[in-house]
């Protein structure tokens, strides 16, 4: 036999053993690493591990109550947060578990109708993708005032939520989006507005605060008291603020 038949079959040999030796080598660093991160030498067993921590870990919320909470109050000093806040978490209850049903009539009576249209156009571009978004085991671990801004004629409160659910999207009875087995834990920002002025406010059928002596619109904040007549206006209640959106806060909302 030839030298160069010889080498011939000998690099075939050297390279699989190579191959089988820097596979081993890669094998046992990756079960080290694992092992550091994870406490297992299975890096998948210890990814899913680590998901497993994260479904059941509640996201932080940007709790700015106590620094928005006096601001509302000096323009709005019947304004109650704890009232609001528990209108917020029902009300994004009722918008998860439309999307979950495909109907809006989970909605309250009393829902805007903006958030209705929000809900709406959420179901239609389900359908129109061929799936079915599911909202299941819904629970809010804590709410909060992350925001509150006053701009073109409106005063708006963003109240957000840490929001626990198994939320997915089936198509054909395949899961295509998220996972069926598995908690996600993310958060949801409420808007609570006020229109202080609806000839500035950029909102199509807005409708502010009149003064039900004269008719005069309450553009005036604090004692609301009407800036022409000067009679005393009803304090603000539920019925003067509204919820008019809401969105998951995710890369495209912060």
């Amino acid at each position: 036999m030839s030298s160069q038949t010889i080498i011939a079959l000998l690099v075939p040999v050297c390279l699989a053993l190579c191959g089988y030796l820097g596979y081993r080598y890669v094998r046992r660093r990756v079960g080290q690493l694992s092992e550091a991160l994870f406490g297992t030498k299975s890096l998948v067993d210890g990814i899913n591990r680590q998901k497993d921590l994260v479904s059941e870990m509640p996201r932080s919320v940007s709790g700015m109550t106590r620094v928005f909470a006096p601001q509302i109050q000096r323009d709005f000093p019947d304004f109650q947060p704890e009232q609001f806040r528990d209108k917020a978490e029902n009300l994004l209850m009722s918008v998860l578990q439309a999307v979950d049903q495909e109907s809006t009539a989970a909605l309250p009576a009393d829902v805007s109708q903006e958030i209705v249209c929000q809900v709406e156009n959420q179901i239609a571009g389900n359908r129109a993708a061929g799936v079915r978004e599911r909202c299941r085991s819904i629970r809010i671990h804590r709410t909060e005032i992350a925001n509150y801004r006053k701009q073109q004629g409106t005063c708006v409160i963003t109240f957000q939520s840490a929001v626990e659910f198994y939320h997915y999207k089936e198509k054909n009875g395949v899961v295509v989006e998220g996972e069926k087995e598995r908690k996600k834990q993310t958060k949801y920002n409420m808007e609570l507005m006020y229109i202080q002025d609806e000839s500035l406010a950029s909102i199509d059928g807005a409708v502010g605060m009149t003064c039900p002596s004269c008719g005069a619109p309450i553009t005036n904040l604090g004692n609301l008291r009407c800036e022409y007549c000067g009679q005393a206006v009803q304090p603000v209640n539920l019925k003067v603020w509204t919820l008019h959106q809401y969105y998951e806060v995710d890369y495209h909302h912060v």
